[in-house]
């Protein structure tokens, strides 16, 4: 088996690649942006509170997902997926000119509305670069490819986060950022021009705008396939997971360790990076063999990482000022919790890549684009879902360790869920 980092080097993999990466990147860092100038300005200058804005640009930006999935599967199954993939990176650059706008005038109306755009063109472009790689691929290449992609994402969330909280503070950080977003929105779009050709699976598809109703005919018709529903279950489990660690990272490093924002910058750092990293080396677990052996393996190593992640948090109260980057990582008493945190998201990136590679791989290839709808619809809804459950824990005076500690205990089952499926095609095929 070549190594995976050789599809680089293809054209068949390579603008994909970079298209993907410049889009997760932006997103990002409009999102980023948006929220750091509303909890730095909105208050002062349009009567916002910011923490209404930051919680409305998220609502904002998963809607799309419920309700044009349905659709975007069924366009990406009737249409060539590379024309397609041009036309959605190509809305982007008009997208960003009217970001690009709503920051000069500081419009939030405005920026919300992009915002509900870029989620748009997420959810028609998420079925496409998923039921691509079949295509394009060779068997002994997608577990590859889809680490590659993973990967990509997550280094791209990372440094376009960091990028548009940074920039959009510096002096002209308005400018620097509508720049940047509309540059690489035309980088992403130039990328996209090198995608080859993938023809439709089911060219005189009958598209059913009727969002609800499809949506609820996918899902039944995803359901049937049991490795492959498992799959999206276990998929979305992992968007749950990571979306709560995120997103209390912040509260986490303030209230649990009395840390500064730059160590929630480390936190967000060593997350996406460890699930790169598993990523990339699940591959070579796997050695390119389509297969779900070590997926329970990923679910239980996150279970016992969370574990000494709780084990490792002080359970004490901390007074004094917050401290610094420069002050928490020279204190040994420290890298515990940072190696648990590293290895949650490496043990993360593990469990994910094969369920993605199953779920591509053994759905119909005629319903390909479709079923990979049914998993962002599914994404959506377990990550809204998690965010509901950790706002009435909070409110329950549940400190933030404990949620940590309470996902972990809950991953448990999701490890004996994935087992079921990894057993189940043993016994039908005789391999894992």
């Amino acid at each position: 088996m070549s190594s995976q980092f050789t599809l680089l080097k293809t054209r068949r993999f390579l603008p994909l690649f970079v298209t993907q990466f410049f889009g997760a990147f932006n997103d990002n860092a409009f999102k980023s942006a948006i929220g750091i100038l509303a909890t730095y300005h909105a208050g002062l200058i349009a009567g916002f509170q910011p923490k209404m804005i930051v919680t409305a640009g998220t609502g904002i930006f998963v809607l799309p997902f419920f309700l044009f999935s349905a659709t975007a599967g069924q366009l990406a199954d009737k249409v060539d997926k590379g024309r397609m993939i041009r036309i959605v990176r190509f809305t982007e650059i008009p997208f960003m000119a009217l970001a690009a706008l709503g920051f000069a005038t500081e419009n939030y109306y405005m920026l919300l509305a992009v915002l509900f755009c870029a989620g748009v063109q997420a959810a028609f472009f998420g079925p496409l670069k998923y039921s691509i790689l079949p295509q394009h691929l060779e068997a002994g290449e997608i577990v590859g490819g889809n680490a590659l992609v993973e990967a990509g994402t997550f280094i791209a969330v990372l440094l376009g986060t960091i990028a548009g909280a940074t920039l959009i503070l510096v002096p002209h950080g308005v400018v620097i950022v509508s720049a940047m977003i509309l540059a690489v929105a035309t980088c992403g779009w130039a990328a996209s021009l090198g995608v080859p050709p993938a023809s439709s699976s089911t060219p005189h598809l009958k598209v059913n705008l009727n969002f609800p109703a499809e949506t609820w005919r996918l899902t039944r018709h995803a359901y049937k396939e049991k490795d492959v529903f498992l799959s999206i279950i276990g998929i979305s489990w992992f968007w749950l997971v990571g979306s709560i660690f995120i997103t209390q990272f912040p509260t986490y490093a303030s209230t649990a360790l009395h840390a500064n924002q730059n160590v929630v910058t480390l936190f967000l750092t060593l997350f996406s990076l460890g699930i790169a990293f598993g990523s990339l080396i699940c591959n070579k677990l796997l050695k390119g063999e389509i297969s779900g052996v070590y997926v329970p393996a990923g679910a239980f190593g996150m279970t016992a990482c969370i574990f000494l992640l709780w084990l490792a948090t002080p359970h004490h109260a901390m007074h004094g000022a917050l401290v610094s980057l420069t002050q928490f990582v020279p204190r040994p008493g420290n890298w515990p919790l940072l190696g648990s945190l590293l290895g949650v998201s490496v043990f993360g990136g593990i469990y994910i890549v094969p369920l993605y590679a199953i779920m591509q791989t053994r759905c119909e290839e005629s319903f390909r684009s479709r079923t990979i709808a049914v998993n962002n619809i599914m994404n959506a809804f377990f990550m809204v879902t998690g965010s509901i459950v950790t706002i009435g824990l909070l409110k329950m005076n549940i400190g933030v360790t404990e949620i940590f500690l309470l996902i972990g205990l809950a991953n448990i089952p999701a490890a004996f869920l994935t087992k079921r499926l990894v057993h189940k095609r043993r016994a039908a095929k005789g391999v894992a």
